[in-house]
């Protein structure tokens, strides 16, 4: 398993009145699609939102377990898609094919570079791709509200483990 670095956080940690903040949307929008509000649900999200890296429903499912190992591994892949759907996480797909979640609750809005090689990731803030994003919205009409850009090539440690094996062949 390839372990991503942790994420680019402008703050470490979210407040309580953060959580609260981010529990009642998400309650909100269980509303909406008529499905009941849970413990296990909140025990998802809130340990979804403690964490600072990019998780896959695997990676989240181990977590959630210490807590309450009742959780199945169903719960919390419905709960993340849920999650994605209401705004407070996003998925992004790594080199290795795994989506793994982050959550995007009072974040800027940011971007990776992904390693082909071995998978290792960079965040980057980037406002020229805000402004392409806002000026497609202006163009088609929309009024965007997030987007993922994503770039893949091979980090400055795997060209130099190339280089090096060229030179020995």
């Amino acid at each position: 398993m390839t372990t991503l670095p942790k994420r680019v956080d402008d703050n470490t940690a979210l407040s309580n009145e953060s959580i609260r903040e981010a529990e009642e949307i998400f309650n909100s929008h269980l509303k909406r699609v008529g499905l009941k509000h849970t413990e296990q649900r909140d025990a998802i999200l809130r340990t979804f939102l403690e964490t600072h890296e990019h998780l896959s429903t695997e990676e989240l499912h181990r977590l959630v377990k210490r807590s309450d190992p009742r959780i199945g591994f169903t719960t919390v892949y419905r709960t993340l898609k849920l999650l994605a759907e209401c705004g407070l996480a996003s998925g992004v797909a790594f080199h290795d094919g795994v989506t793994r979640y982050e959550h995007q609750y009072n974040r800027r809005s940011h971007h990776h570079m992904v390693c082909t090689e071995c998978g290792s990731s960079v965040e980057f803030f980037s406002p020229e791709i805000e402004k392409v994003e806002r000026d497609i919205g202006q163009k088609h009409h929309y009024v965007t509200t997030r987007n993922t850009f994503q770039v893949y090539g091979i980090c400055e440690r795997c060209q130099k483990k190339k280089h090096i094996k060229r030179e020995l062949h």
